[in-house]
């Protein structure tokens, strides 16, 4: 049985409810606006980052280095004996079909073949810029790029059994002293300025459209059997006459089984032709704009 409650504080409490009116509610508590709502800067997101970091750090990427030159120094003596051996596509032997005669050698690119170049590309992600001539200029004439995994070696390798390392480059004319002091500080065999032929080199005879690379090859064919090339791009291999993924496609189809035995090709995932091929190679398109053509060319199936 419940007990009664005393008549003064019975009063006490119908007093109090009376003083305070209607029941008090609960406070409102504004809620956090979506995240819709959250209209603060945001940093662009950076296509390059994961590209860059895996150059420099994946133990993936030095491996896929030494592999290949490796697999290359491996076949060489090889090739070397095989007098019909030779690893220009057609369009570049056909003035000199004749391989008679000819001193063997072995063409490399430089970029990203020979040296590598990630730190000037770790610069632009810390910046969040893109890729300018005066920048690259300065960076190529710090002459501190290192050698990429392997090919010191193999270099040497060809050298000291009479094969002669030939660089093709497409850095400017004017970074041709700079490029020639990075290559011999990094362990590089340079036998000397004809060695290296860099963007701008004139070949007689022969019309060079932008950087290709034909009139250089054919300039090389000239004297030697080339017994295999190396570079991170198709171009340093064989002209591309349309940079479109069809294009570049038709340029690589009649020379797959070159691939591993007289032409390697080298992992940069940081830059290159195949990247523009996927927004036309119109530069000119804003940053956004590109970004969301590459990411218009993914499959997801």
């Amino acid at each position: 049985m419940l007990k009664s409650v005393p008549t003064a504080l019975a009063a006490a409490l119908l007093l109090a409810a009376c003083a305070s009116g209607a029941p008090k509610q609960p406070p409102v508590v504004a809620s956090a606006p979506p995240p819709s709502a959250d209209l603060s800067p945001r940093p662009a997101a950076d296509d390059n980052l994961n590209a860059v970091a895996w150059s420099q750090n994946a133990s993936e990427h030095d491996f896929i280095y030494l592999q290949t030159y490796r697999n290359a120094q491996e076949k060489l003596l090889k090739a070397l004996k095989d007098p019909n051996w030779d690893a220009l596509p057609k369009d570049d032997r056909a003035e000199h079909p004749s391989l008679k005669g000819l001193k063997p050698a072995v063409v490399l690119d430089v970029d990203e073949t020979v040296l590598d170049n990630s730190p000037y590309q770790a610069r632009l992600v810390r910046s969040g810029t893109e890729y300018n001539e005066a920048e690259w200029a300065a960076w190529c004439k710090e002459g501190i790029a290192r050698p990429l995994p392997g090919v010191v070696e193999f270099t040497r390798f060809a050298a000291d059994h009479g094969i002669a390392v030939i660089y093709i480059s497409n850095r400017a004319k004017d970074l041709d002293e700079a490029t020639l002091g990075n290559l011999r500080s990094a362990g590089l065999p340079v036998a000397g300025k004809a060695s290296f032929l860099g963007l701008g080199t004139v070949v007689e005879g022969c019309e060079q459209a932008g950087s290709e690379k034909g009139c250089r090859r054919q300039q090389v064919g000239k004297s030697y059997r080339v017994l295999m090339q190396f570079g991170d791009q198709i171009a340093d291999f064989a002209n591309v006459y349309g940079n479109t993924p069809e294009g570049r496609t038709k340029a690589m189809a009649p020379y797959t089984a070159w691939i591993g035995e007289r032409w390697f090709v080298l992992p940069n995932p940081t830059y290159g032709a195949w990247e523009a091929a996927m927004f036309d190679n119109d530069y000119t398109l804003p940053r956004e704009a590109r970004r969301q053509k590459k990411i218009d060319s993914l499959r997801i199936k």
